[in-house]
């Protein structure tokens, strides 16, 4: 059920700040767990362009595991069961899913608002499931040391919101750390991202999502009709890139993408491109006593591999599991908010980690006129020994320490 915006103060066990994949998923397991919850969205929807829209493996299970994989199967995708890139004119695949142990041996790219949508219409059917929508955070509210809730602005003025726990799943610029005074470890990314739409056509290449060019600069995502298309630029030259023009950049694109070159003439003006700007960082400390970080609000992810939204579901699916029973019954404790920490703190990092050697690899490169027209030496070595994509697969489609819900603390209520 929708929360009128009109409230001035709402009394809630759990507010989330945020109504991304991680805010939703955790919104809608506390609320099936019994918690009485209250998701905060300061958008008067989910409709935004180029967000993150590869549904993993690992997250297809977790739907599944609460009954809801035929449904949401039934939202508009495409399926993935290999990605691939291209490199010397020749596809290979760099990452295989056929020999996952899960049920769905794909990725499924599906439009990140329409994802959301269908999470929070399965939410709304609970009666302890909350949204304010066009609600945004201005504020933590303290009391005695402890967080006790959030201030948002709304269209109709400012709503209070006092809760036990204050969940910040409000993405990499949350206002939730922020105001926290949580403090934050950057370690930098060499590269930013370019988005753009080109049309799909009948002759285009078969994969549904690929990587090509002679540096693997240009990433394609198959939207049906059209591509979702990213250029890879260095760090901070956007402005250089737009001073040399759009017809400059129209042939740069045509230079690495696979796609006949007259596409790039879909391009019209700059309002076509879209920055996407890389950042890897993470919370030294996940929480403060009444709140906690969950998903890019706790640790931003570079787009490498699509591990940013699946991460977040993992962690919403670990918070859920540890919180949940004591939310409902009263008795949440910090000891409960650096458990979910401690769990989530080891995949965090070595998923970072792992970004942060292929983003290394990829400056390397660029610094390099000997190594600049090969591709990354992880991508050579799949090519060069193709079972190594399974391992790939595996990697991507589960990430390190995949969750499963505690289905149990669901139903004990």
């Amino acid at each position: 059920m929708d929360q009128p915006a009109t409230s001035r103060t709402i009394d809630t066990q759990c507010v989330v700040a945020g109504s991304g994949p991680g805010g939703l998923m955790l919104g809608l397991l506390l609320a099936r767990a019994g918690v009485d919850v209250t998701v905060v969205e300061k958008h008067a929807d989910f409709l935004r362009d180029f967000r993150g829209d590869t549904v993993h493996p690992s997250t297809l299970d977790i739907i599944d595991q609460l009954g809801l994989l035929d449904e949401l199967l039934k939202v508009p995708h495409t399926q993935a069961p290999r990605l691939h890139a291209e490199i010397g004119g020749r596809d290979v695949t760099i990452a295989d899913f056929s020999r996952l142990p899960t049920k769905c041996r794909f990725i499924a790219f599906m439009p990140q608002w329409d994802f959301l949508d269908f999470l929070a219409r399965e939410a709304r059917k609970l009666p302890n499931f909350h949204i304010v929508m066009s609600a945004e955070v201005t504020d933590l509210i303290e009391d005695g040391g402890r967080i006790a809730g959030l201030v948002a602005r709304t269209p109709d003025g400012s709503v209070e919101i006092r809760a036990r726990l204050v969940v910040g799943a409000d993405g990499r610029n949350s206002i939730v750390r922020a105001k926290a005074g949580l403090e934050v470890e950057s370690f930098g990314a060499p590269s930013d991202v370019l988005w753009m739409k080109l049309s799909h056509q009948p002759d285009d290449p078969p994969y549904t999502m690929g990587h090509g060019g002679p540096r693997q600069g240009f990433v394609m995502v198959d939207r049906g009709d059209y591509w979702q298309c990213g250029y890879v630029v260095r760090k901070g030259s956007f402005a250089e890139v737009k001073e040399k023009g759009i017809e400059a950049f129209r042939e740069a694109v045509a230079a690495v993408s696979p796609l006949p070159a007259d596409r790039v003439a879909e391009i019209r003006s700059w309002d076509d491109v879209h920055l996407l700007s890389i950042r890897i960082d993470r919370l030294k400390s996940w929480w403060r006593p009444g709140l906690l970080c969950i998903g890019d609000a706790a640790h931003a992810m570079s787009p490498i591999g699509g591990f940013g939204v699946n991460l977040a579901i993992q962690d919403a699916v670990a918070a859920a599991n540890i919180l949940s029973v004591p939310l409902r019954e009263g008795r949440l404790a910090d000891r409960h908010l650096a458990a979910v920490e401690k769990r989530r703190a080891f995949p965090t990092k070595a998923t970072q980690k792992l970004q942060l050697m292929m983003q290394s690899s990829s400056k390397k490169r660029q610094e390099s006129a000997v190594k600049r027209s090969g591709p990354p030496s992880f991508v050579k070595g799949i090519a060069r020994w193709p079972f190594l994509a399974h391992l790939t697969g595996r990697l991507v489609g589960l990430g390190i320490r995949s969750e499963k819900v505690n289905m149990a603390a669901l139903k004990a209520r």
